[in-house]
């Protein structure tokens, strides 16, 4: 078992280290104030992106691309580290062309779309000349089981009529973004598992309304968390993703890989959290101490450590995993991961904001915008109870299905 990144991998993190610290960092005053003025920070999102690509840094995210597709490709369990680094700035991503939820839908798109689709949405997608968004959630059911989604999508000739609702929308205000990958039920009586189906709507067709750009905890996110109505909505059948009724299966197969990015992204989040934790607790002093030589601090410091490198090491593994079997073969560490480093984001977050004191909670330092996304995350993709409901209970399939000697531990004792 080695724990050391490849010569490659470890080329591949100074190069992004680098990127982040000539080009990126510089620019996050520019992306505040930009979002604080109303817009989405474009004036010099292109630059960024086309200098990524330029340095082989593109679409680092899928391990499936093709030697005509635009991007190095690399395994989950490389891109880990990387994604780790993005996730140091919250719209770090973009540049990279790495950024949820298009990587999840070019995922979807690279193992099921057709030809004309293929070249329609999916090659644009991969060259960053577009962005996209996936609409599953919806306002008036609980999400967290799919299977309660009621947007129907109804079959007339040769188009799908769309009506329903849908929020939380990520990336439907970006002003680049073209493409809605909708689900929704297209044959209610089937069984639960086959009556959904997902289509492509492009986000222009008349009947879809972006209605607001929902905030998270009173915060505005500029690429947009959307409530979207669609009424009447007409496309072609052509614009079916995969087959009628699998929906479902093409939820399950996007969200494994998408649950494991925003985890690596987490682990980078916290990171650097406890860097700056660390530094204030070093420059601070109170009561004739600086900070990390008061017991509380101290505890903070080394708890965030601790539980940062357990984190990391189980997202690794989890990246292993896919990479060797398949999401479905990870689907309990993938569940275990979304339900452990979300949290972990929040509290080291929290630690931190707590050691910078009022400051840990205005614009000046990036712990609040961290740790608000950091909370939605124990929402998105997943609520954290349905992933530990979904983790006992393969525990407890697999220990149903297991020859134990657990018995002997049980026997009744019986003195001499």
């Amino acid at each position: 078992m080695d724990f050391a990144y490849s010569p490659k991998v470890e080329g591949l993190r100074t190069q992004v280290r680098e990127f982040m610290d000539a080009h990126i960092v510089p620019k996050i005053g520019q992306w505040q104030k930009e979002v604080r003025n109303g817009t989405y920070p474009v004036s010099f999102m292109e630059d960024l992106k086309a200098l990524a690509r330029q340095q082989g840094l593109w679409n680092l995210f899928l391990p499936g691309l093709k030697a005509d597709e635009p991007g190095t490709p690399l395994t989950n369990l490389e891109y880990a580290p990387l994604a780790e680094i993005m996730g140091r700035v919250t719209w770090s991503s973009e540049p990279f062309n790495c950024s949820a939820p298009d990587t999840g839908n070019m995922e979807l798109l690279h193992m099921f779309a057709s030809p004309e689709q293929y070249q329609q949405w999916l090659t644009p997608l991969l060259n960053g000349k577009i962005r996209s968004a996936f609409a599953m959630t919806e306002p008036d059911t609980a999400s967290s089981d799919a299977s309660n989604i009621q947007t129907r999508i109804t079959r007339d000739g040769d188009d799908y009529i769309i009506n329903g609702r849908k929020w939380w929308i990520t990336n439907a205000a970006h002003p680049n973004c073209q493409l809605l990958i909708v689900m929704g039920k297209t044959n209610p009586d089937a069984d639960t598992y086959h009556q959904q189906s997902m289509v492509l709507v492009p986000i222009d067709t008349q009947g879809v309304t972006v209605v607001r750009n929902v905030t998270v905890m009173n915060h505005l996110h500029p690429e947009g968390h959307c409530e979207i109505a669609f009424n009447n909505v007409r496309v072609p059948v052509g614009n079916l993703l995969g087959e009628e009724g699998s929906g479902f299966a093409l939820a399950q197969a996007r969200l494994g890989p998408g649950r494991i990015h925003h985890c690596m992204r987490s682990v980078g989040a916290a990171e650097l959290a406890l860097e700056l934790m660390t530094r204030r607790a070093q420059e601070r002093k109170t009561f004739g101490r600086y900070l990390h030589e008061h017991g509380t601090v101290a505890e903070w410091i080394s708890r965030s450590r601790i539980e940062i490198e357990q984190a990391r090491l189980l997202v690794l593994k989890t990246a292993w995993l896919i990479d060797e079997h398949g999401a479905k073969a990870a689907r309990k560490e993938i569940s275990m991961i979304k339900a452990l480093v979300p949290m972990l984001h929040t509290t080291v977050l929290d630690r931190a904001m707590q050691t910078f004191g009022a400051m840990g909670i205005s614009p000046d330092t990036p712990l609040a915008d961290h740790w608000t996304w950091g909370r939605a995350l124990r929402y998105a993709d997943g609520p954290d109870e349905v992933h530990h409901r979904a983790v006992a209970r393969i525990e407890v399939k697999e220990s149903a299905a297991t020859p134990s000697i657990l018995d002997a531990y049980l026997t009744p004792f019986e003195p001499d």
